[in-house]
């Protein structure tokens, strides 16, 4: 198989109690048993955060920035547009995504490097990656009423993935961990994690 690169990117603050990290990590580990030959590239972004956005920290790419970019944010996006497969650990924090994980987001929405606007409006630059999202949730999420109104976890990354170019995350999901599904939900997503398509 052809040298592919990884890039795993974990957002839980819970570190080994959190059930997004197990469950990304079973992923890693699935693609990996399946192409040894791929590179992986992690990022921590709870134990090591980037902060939140201002002109002054974001990428050198980014027309904020002036040119005069932040180096680590520079290289989370240059991670990002190396990478074949992207596997995020997403934990549902107060019914969205963690502000670590927001402050990543960040720094890889760039115009004219994931995504630029043209005559027909915007065009996602940033396709043909696959993209696998360990998604965990403290409640249960399928009352449709319940998740319009409250779900801005996988929406939110479903819309931002799609607008620069990923149309076809693909989303494991463990539901009810604060609701007494802890066990039983783990073990449904790790069971869907060794049952991935490796491809």
């Amino acid at each position: 198989m052809s040298n592919r690169t990884l890039l795993h990117i974990d957002s839980s603050i819970l570190g080994d109690h959190s059930v997004s990290r197990a469950v990304s990590a079973a992923v890693v580990a699935k693609l990996r048993a399946a192409d040894p030959s791929l590179t992986i590239v992690y990022r921590d972004l709870a134990n090591a955060p980037l902060p939140h956005a201002t002109p002054s920290s974001m990428p050198a790419d980014h027309p904020l920035s002036g040119g005069n970019g932040d180096p680590a944010s520079q290289q989370a996006l240059d991670e990002f547009l190396a990478a074949d497969i992207v596997v995020l650990g997403a934990p549902m924090y107060n019914f969205t995504v963690p502000t670590q994980l927001r402050a990543w987001i960040d720094r890889i929405v760039v115009p004219g490097k994931t995504f630029s606007y043209g005559a027909s409006g915007a065009e996602g630059l940033a396709g043909g990656k696959r993209v696998i999202v360990a998604l965990s949730r403290g409640g249960i999420y399928v009352d449709p009423a319940f998740v319009a109104a409250a779900e801005h976890a996988e929406s939110y990354l479903r819309f931002i993935l799609g607008f620069i170019g990923i149309k076809e995350p693909e989303f494991i999901i463990a539901d009810g961990i604060q609701a007494g599904l802890r066990e039983q939900s783990l073990e449904s997503a790790l069971k869907s994690a060794a049952e991935l398509q490796a491809a």
